[in-house]
């Protein structure tokens, strides 16, 4: 049994011990809960005693006395100040996790467009080839064309000759004669046709090889970049896996709300939801923090938020 001062002797004051260890911090008439730390504390509810008296706490420092009507006021104000400093220490060291989550999910939502890059760029050398092989089979097969075309001329030469000695008069003559050097003459045009698009075949066929080479070169460096692309993403998965363990461990020290509001900007604001206000300015969107705002953040009463973005702002310490 403790006695305390202000009450009533003859009725003895019982003190009780609780054992206690709680997420939140609160103050109440009746006890203390201490965020984080396990202390003991005690219940002082008792018949007879004065309401401006003071009145014996068990804290962790030891038995301390506080003036119940007058100083808990200021000690509910230094302890909410104490817990929303370290409440803010948590939130920056969630941001710094979210950050790099968040950068590491961009680079992967990216990878798959840079895959599609260079599908794309990788499917024009092979329509390059392609178009290539189709130009060297379209000249060959105007070379056989033209070929036909001469054949069918050289037998028609051949069968004028063997009639112009047939005939009977010198008019008729002449004129198969005339014929006859026609059909040769068109021949003549012919070959050189032809000769023009064994030409252009032979260099379409020496320009269709090294393009299959550079192709061949080129596939080799598609399948390289790719891989690597593959291969980043698998370290990006695995670093997010790590980042979201120390993610779930540090959560559980940020109080419900206090989170919530956290995760409500963190989602609208790009992954950035705490930012610092050093030099009177907004490290989020730049923009200027009066003197005053400065003070309300340092007194750590309540969260302060950016006028313009509306992200938590906190002062480096």
């Amino acid at each position: 049994m403790h006695e305390v001062r202000g009450s009533n002797p003859l009725m003895p004051i019982e003190i009780k011990r609780v054992k206690l260890s709680f997420r939140h911090k609160t103050w109440r008439t009746r006890h203390i809960l201490w965020r984080g730390v396990e202390c003991y504390i005690h219940i002082v509810e008792v018949e007879g005693s004065s309401p401006s008296a003071p009145t014996i706490k068990w804290s962790p420092l030891g038995l301390k006395v506080w003036d119940f009507a007058e100083g808990i006021k200021d000690e509910e104000q230094k302890l909410l100040a104490i817990d929303l400093k370290s409440q803010i220490h948590y939130l920056v060291q969630l941001q710094t996790l979210d950050s790099e989550i968040y950068a590491l999910k961009s680079e992967k939502d990216a990878k798959p467009g840079e895959v599609k890059a260079l599908e794309l760029a990788f499917e024009e050398k092979k329509q390059r080839l392609a178009a290539l092989e189709k130009q060297l089979l379209d000249l060959q097969k105007q070379r056989k064309e033209r070929e036909l075309e001469l054949s069918v001329k050289e037998e028609a030469a051949k069968k004028l000759q063997g009639q112009l000695y047939s005939l009977k008069t010198n008019k008729e003559y002449q004129v198969m004669l005339l014929q006859i050097q026609d059909a040769k003459a068109d021949g003549s045009l012919i070959e050189d046709k032809i000769l023009e698009l064994f030409d252009q075949a032979d260099k379409a066929k020496a320009e269709t090889e090294r393009e299959k080479q550079r192709l061949k070169e080129e596939e080799g460096l598609f399948s390289e970049q790719k891989k690597k692309i593959e291969e980043r993403v698998k370290a990006i998965d695995d670093r997010l896996a790590q980042l979201d363990a120390q993610r779930m461990q540090a959560a559980p020290s940020i109080d419900q709300k206090i989170y919530a509001q956290y995760e409500r900007i963190l989602q609208s604001r790009d992954g950035l939801a705490i930012v610092s206000a050093k030099n009177n300015s907004c490290h989020g969107c730049n923009m200027l923090v009066p003197p005053q705002v400065t003070n309300l953040i340092q007194m750590y009463e309540r969260l302060i938020t950016c006028e313009v973005c509306n992200r938590i702002l906190y002062i480096d310490e």
